[in-house]
């Protein structure tokens, strides 16, 4: 019949291919919708773990497990070797660079603008009890010290 190399030489550009066409879809499609209206989100950590998550997730569907050569066996690729394939920035890393283009934007308003003056201002009236929620100027704030441009 055929030899091994000669089927290698035939399906591994088609498979790499097909796997170029589904990244491709994939940002089009998922991505798109997943970052729609993504910078007026204020996310909490947990947020952030359930993207990181289903971003994982999607990849590992994607690229399917890895053959073991030591012991013959399939395995389930690790998130570095994800990163690795997939060598477009995380999805995470969009989100926070949005918000912060958002930021800039609105910060260069004139402050009668409303949308200054909701990232500016400062509200009226009895604050609830308990532990004050995450507001997008404070995940503002913590972006920018994680980037290394914040106090």
């Amino acid at each position: 019949m055929f030899e091994n190399t000669a089927l290698k030489k035939i399906f591994v550009p088609i498979i790499i291919i097909i796997i170029i066409i589904i990244i491709i879809i994939i940002i089009i499609i998922i991505i798109i919708i997943i970052l729609y209206g993504c910078e007026t989100w204020s996310l909490t950590l947990r947020e952030e773990l359930r993207l990181r998550v289903f971003e994982n997730r999607v990849l590992r569907r994607i690229f399917g497990p890895e053959m073991y050569e030591v012991t013959d066996e399939w395995r389930r690729l690790r998130n570095e070797e994800l990163c690795d394939l997939y060598s477009s920035p995380k999805i995470i890393r969009v989100i926070k660079s949005k918000i912060m283009r958002l930021v800039t934007r609105v910060a260069r308003k004139e402050w009668r603008r409303g949308a200054h003056s909701v990232l500016v201002g400062k509200l009226d009236g009895k604050r609830p009890l308990g532990r004050p929620r995450r507001r997008l100027k404070d995940n503002i704030k913590m972006d920018l010290q994680e980037v290394g441009w914040g106090p």
